[in-house]
């Protein structure tokens, strides 16, 4: 086992998160590289200095540059604002450093773009951080189409939903201030990412996006508080997507239905220790979808528990996570999804933001 020497950049909401899985990976999993919490940066002196004595780090700094600079840290970590994303990146990659950034890559194609063709020159290890797709859950679900259990797939829905600003009355803060902060910037990422993963590239696509809320206490509201597209992916099978932010009852509406010539498979995050599987085998009347709790058979959930049905929880994403970013970094073999995979999400964004202005079916542009 050889230490590595961890860099995180942000130490809120997502900060904490990346820190905790930072300091637990390698107990869960073993891993060959085990990091050492080397400095972790925040916007002031103070915070970054209160971050630091939390979650354990040798040193703080309120400066990106010198996280960045410092010899003595191996790989960074970006959970900072999405505008922040490509300079940070870039100046890593410059360094031959490897990159885990936070979801979306930058504030928009351009940035992606650019992020990802530094990540390739550089030919460094990077991954960009959708976790929601890694619960064991969902890596089932993954693993069940991907070998036909439910036949030819003829069609998928799914949805990112959440009510943190349906109420109409809470206040204009950050995430109500420009598009790469709205819901098709912040919360369709996670969705398209999985429709990438489960079905396949998305070939054609129709869009509308909607401020439903212009005003509210303290501004204006410069972005999107739902949107949806209706999409044909590339195999044949037809989609469609809801995001929402004011979804006024949904806490964590990550969730999907895929049917298929012989079943069908549905998941919702909200219970994210079980799928619903239905197989067109056996007597009609016995038929109806199965509800399949998670256990040790399941992908990644043994190092976590050994009980079935005991569950994983939502910082167990992360750490799976972290160990995929770190194997990425130990074999030199890239591990999905890699910024190229994270570049054709903001792709898919791009082009549904262009079809909801022109409102017209819009084709991806190809790679």
């Amino acid at each position: 086992m050889a230490d590595i020497g961890i860099g995180i950049l942000g130490g809120g909401y997502m900060g904490k998160a990346h820190s905790v899985a930072m300091a637990a990976v390698g107990a869960v999993f073993n891993t060959a590289l085990r990091p050492r919490l080397e400095m972790i940066c925040a916007s002031t002196p103070e915070s970054a200095e209160r971050y630091r004595a939390a979650y354990g780090f040798a040193r703080a700094t309120d400066d990106w540059q010198v996280l960045v600079n410092d010899p003595k840290v191996d790989a960074i970590v970006i959970a900072t604002p999405q505008s922040t994303h490509r300079a940070i990146a870039e100046a890593a990659f410059a360094l031959g450093k490897p990159v885990l950034c936070e979801k979306p890559m930058g504030a928009d194609l351009t940035d992606a773009t650019a992020m990802t063709e530094a990540a390739e020159a550089a030919g460094v290890a990077n991954m960009v951080a959708y976790n929601y797709i890694r619960t064991p859950a969902s890596q089932f679900a993954r693993a069940l189409i991907a070998e036909g259990a439910i036949g030819e797939v003829t069609w998928f829905r799914g949805e990112h939903t959440e009510d943190f600003l349906a109420n109409p009355d809470a206040p204009a803060n950050w995430r109500t201030e420009g598009m790469a902060n709205g819901t098709m910037g912040d919360l369709a990422p996670h969705m398209i990412n999985a429709a990438l993963a489960l079905i396949g590239p998305i070939d054609s696509l129709v869009a509308e996006v909607e401020t439903v809320h212009h005003t509210r206490p303290g501004g204006a509201v410069t972005n999107d508080d739902h949107g949806q597209i209706m999409c044909r992916f590339a195999n044949g099978t037809m989609g469609h997507m809801f995001f929402s932010r004011i979804a006024t009852g949904r806490k964590m509406g990550y969730a999907y239905e895929v049917t298929g010539t012989k079943g069908a498979i549905r998941f919702d995050q909200e219970d994210q220790n079980a799928i619903w599987l239905y197989k067109s085998e056996g007597p009609e009347a016995e038929r109806g979808f199965r509800k399949i709790l998670t256990g040790p058979a399941h992908p990644d959930y043994e190092p976590f528990c050994q009980g079935p049905g005991h569950g994983t929880g939502y910082q167990d994403q992360i750490i799976i996570e972290a160990r995929d970013f770190l194997q990425a970094i130990h074999t030199g073999q890239p591990v999905w999804p890699t910024f190229r995979d994270g570049l054709d999400v903001a792709r898919v964004i791009d082009t549904a933001l262009t079809s909801a202005q022109s409102r017209s079916w819009q084709t991806i542009p190809k790679g």
